[in-house]
């Protein structure tokens, strides 16, 4: 209840519209959006207008000390925050020349190929099965795969062209033989015109099963709403942790 208030004040329209004029992205909208509704929230729903530069130094301490957050996430509260206070209230406060949030400089744990396709073989259904091969064997973020287009496979050239990636940044990925007949297999079941991966009510679905190129024969379908979520994952023989990692694991 109190987050539906929160996106009907005029504080938030205010923001929507700065960071669209300032030509954010959705997603960064979206996120910065959320920093200042929780301000509030941690302030009982003070109007934004009475926090106080000092209130807001003890809520970025509470965030840092109290809550843990990651360096990540902290950096982007600092972010949405100082752009709200600087931006839509007018407030050039000091705070906001030193903010910072060191990045933890620790090495990514990467898969070796047979520790990804040990993951791999625990997917138990079909769709699920080409999503995240895709990721692994094309170098895909999540959104990415999820949102390609029958378009964006240029079968000719072996590639696949990724459009709005990280930074709305568009850019070509190598794709592999094997992936490209994954997925004019998994298409087949689907005959979706227009979304490689379609997800619920797009196209039409096939039910029954397929055999993969490794030989197991895996139930048909589509990706619905929440299945790239850690508690899908789990429900389907995946560990979420070594899901994430396929996304950094060598192909």
């Amino acid at each position: 209840m109190a987050r539906q208030k929160a996106l009907q004040t005029p504080w938030y329209n205010e923001t929507i519209k700065a960071l669209q004029l300032a030509g954010m992205c959705d997603r960064t909208q979206s996120c910065y959006a959320r920093a200042v509704r929780q301000l509030i929230e941690h302030n009982d729903n003070k109007d934004p207008h009475m926090i106080t530069e000092q209130q807001l130094k003890d809520y970025f301490l509470y965030r840092r000390n109290t809550s843990k957050w990651s360096p990540a996430t902290l950096r982007i509260c600092y972010s949405g925050l100082r752009f709200f206070f600087m931006h839509v209230l007018q407030k050039k406060w000091p705070v906001f020349t030193y903010l910072n949030a060191k990045r933890d400089k620790s090495l990514p744990c990467v898969l070796s190929r047979d520790e990804a396709q040990s993951i791999l073989q625990q997917v138990k259904t079909f769709h699920n099965y080409v999503f995240l091969t895709t990721v692994y064997s094309c170098g895909l973020r999540l959104q990415e795969a999820l949102f390609l287009q029958i378009s964006d496979i240029d079968a000719t050239r072996m590639m696949i062209h990724v459009h709005r990636g990280k930074g709305a940044k568009d850019r070509f990925v190598p794709l592999p033989q094997e992936t490209l007949h994954l997925l004019r297999l998994y298409w087949k079941t689907h005959r979706n015109q227009k979304t490689v991966v379609p997800r619920s009510r797009q196209g039409t679905s096939k039910s029954g099963h397929v055999h993969r190129a490794d030989g197991h024969r895996q139930r048909t379908g589509r990706i619905q709403r929440g299945q790239t979520s850690s508690r899908y994952q789990k429900t389907q023989g995946v560990n979420p942790h070594s899901a994430a990692l396929l996304c950094h694991a060598p192909a």
